[in-house]
């Protein structure tokens, strides 16, 4: 298994960075653009164990995920949500976003994802995985959340 993380300060409320990762379709697509639906399966009322079935855009496909909450807190100065899900029955793959206020105005944001093959043959391909994707995100992540005061 591979893991990725990047961190960074974001100059926006925790509130704006964390309905970004926790809103809606449309919220979580400024950042997530190629996500086309995520629509729910099953609902607990703790949201950790909740299903959503993601639809996801690669170039003219539309690939279909089941993502599962592992962690979820949902704190006034502390935020996590942790995601995995099964990628084209190759990859276990998660995502784990993690919020704290630093100030009214000021959150640190930390991204971490994990990529583990479930086929002997693709370990090669992730262990030479680099972490571009990530810090990618992490700072789409910080353009439209500051972009939103």
């Amino acid at each position: 298994m591979k893991s990725w993380t990047k961190d960074i300060e974001i100059k926006a409320p925790i509130e704006q960075v964390w309905n970004l990762l926790d809103g809606n379709l449309e919220e979580m697509q400024k950042i997530m653009p190629q996500v086309v639906a995520n629509e729910p399966i099953k609902l607990t009322p703790e949201k950790i164990g909740s299903i959503y079935l993601q639809k996801y855009r690669e170039g003219s496909r539309v690939q279909e995920y089941e993502v599962e909450t592992l962690a979820y807190v949902n704190g006034s100065d502390y935020k996590m949500l942790k995601v995995g899900f099964i990628l084209a029955n190759m990859f276990e793959i998660t995502a784990e976003y993690e919020l704290k206020e630093i100030d009214f105005d000021t959150t640190y944001f930390k991204y971490t994802t994990t990529n583990k093959p479930l086929k002997w043959f693709l370990k090669p391909l992730v262990m030479l995985g680099s972490n571009k994707v990530v810090i990618q995100f992490v700072e789409r992540v910080k353009k439209v959340a500051e972009s939103q005061k």
